[in-house]
């Protein structure tokens, strides 16, 4: 568990000064490829260089996916035992709107709400003030990353069982998403969840990625993992996976300038962002610094893609895979206990393994009885 929420956080961390860009563009402002935490973009100009985005990206602060990912930790905290759609609009919405919390990239404590994005910021229009079922809460938002970037949890709590973590997280995206932004969610869910069975490996994890995923996403994640078996370095295969997964991508070649079809619902289509990180799993063996460097250098919602990736490679491999300075940095600089949250789940999902266990076996001796030839 610590491996995988410490690599999500400080994936997400190094992604975020350099998100939006081109492959190229983070060369040439770096002086080549990144290579661990650096600082942000405009440099002293942060907070008035992107005003719609006025956020202190970089410098080693975490970013919205990591404020969900804990938020939703804290949420299983509260009801320990599995999530739904209602467990989002129940506890998940109110700890967003209530409770100040230390904001990085606003350098003072805010409730979390106001950094979070467009949306995610539906959550809160549609169930606290919309009122509107939580399971049908997703239609009709944006379709992008924004719930499968914070369900790394989901996927812990049901670890070494990924159709579960698929299952459930499909559940609770739908307060917040629809059709492959939803699909998404699961699958990465299923992802974090793979990379926790007893020798598990990068392939076995998108194996059991393919199995689980439909229509457009699955077809991403193929089409990647295909290219993504012909490179062992991420710098050579940057323009080949951008390649592999644009035909299932709908925001464009530009970033910034999403085209008219961008982010609407379709079978057709995927998020850019899990396929991705599976592809850069895949290159670098499952190897978190590698497979971290490719999804940020990789741009475009780089941020995101190093969240999953880091969180996927940090549950295959454990926390001590993760770089300590970047993580002792990230914590710092972010005032975020980055391993608390990790023990305080690891407890409640041996708590629900254990109500689990207890509902399997009275579910046995019902169905036992029930299918006794002599009852």
């Amino acid at each position: 568990m610590t491996g995988a929420l410490v690599g999500a956080a400080v994936g997400d961390a190094l992604g975020g000064p350099v998100e939006g860009h081109s492959p190229d563009q983070i060369a040439e402002r770096h002086g080549g490829r990144v290579r661990g935490i650096v600082g942000p973009w405009h440099g002293d100009d942060w907070r008035t260089a992107r005003p719609i985005a006025p956020y202190h990206k970089g410098d080693g602060h975490i970013t919205d996916d990591t404020l969900m990912t804990h938020a939703l930790i804290r949420v299983y905290a509260t009801v320990r035992d599995h999530l739904d759609a209602y467990a989002i609009a129940d506890h998940l919405v109110p700890d967003l709107i209530t409770t100040p919390r230390w904001i990085p990239e606003l350098e003072a404590d805010a409730l979390p709400l106001h950094r979070l994005f467009l949306a995610e910021k539906w959550l809160v229009a549609r169930l606290h003030y919309g009122h509107v079922d939580p399971r049908e809460a997703g239609a009709g938002n944006i379709v992008n990353c924004g719930a499968a970037m914070y369900m790394a949890p989901v996927g812990l709590v049901n670890a070494a069982n990924p159709a579960g973590a698929y299952a459930e997280a499909l559940d609770v995206a739908g307060a917040h998403q629809s059709s492959y932004g939803r699909e998404a969610a699961g699958v990465f869910a299923a992802a974090v969840a793979a990379a926790c069975v007893p020798g598990a490996t990068p392939t076995s994890v998108v194996e059991t990625c393919l199995a689980l995923a439909k229509d457009g996403t699955r077809a991403a994640i193929e089409a990647v993992a295909e290219v993504a078996s012909g490179y062992d370095e991420f710098e050579p295969a940057l323009a080949p996976l951008r390649t592999a997964v644009a035909p299932f991508d709908t925001v464009g070649p530009d970033y910034r300038d999403p085209s008219l079809g961008a982010r609407r619902p379709s079978r057709l289509h995927a998020i850019e962002e899990l396929p991705v990180a599976l592809g850069m799993l895949l290159i670098a063996d499952g190897d978190y610094r590698r497979t971290v460097l490719g999804s940020v250098n990789y741009g475009r919602d780089c941020d995101s893609t190093a969240t999953m990736s880091g969180a996927i490679a940090g549950a295959l491999r454990g926390a001590s895979t993760v770089p300590d300075d970047w993580s002792t940095t990230v914590a710092e600089a972010s005032r975020l206990d980055l391993r608390t949250p990790a023990l305080t789940l690891t407890e409640v999902a041996r708590e629900i393994f254990t109500k689990d266990r207890t509902r399997r076996r009275t579910h046995e001796a019902a169905f036992t009885a029930l299918t006794d030839p002599a009852a």
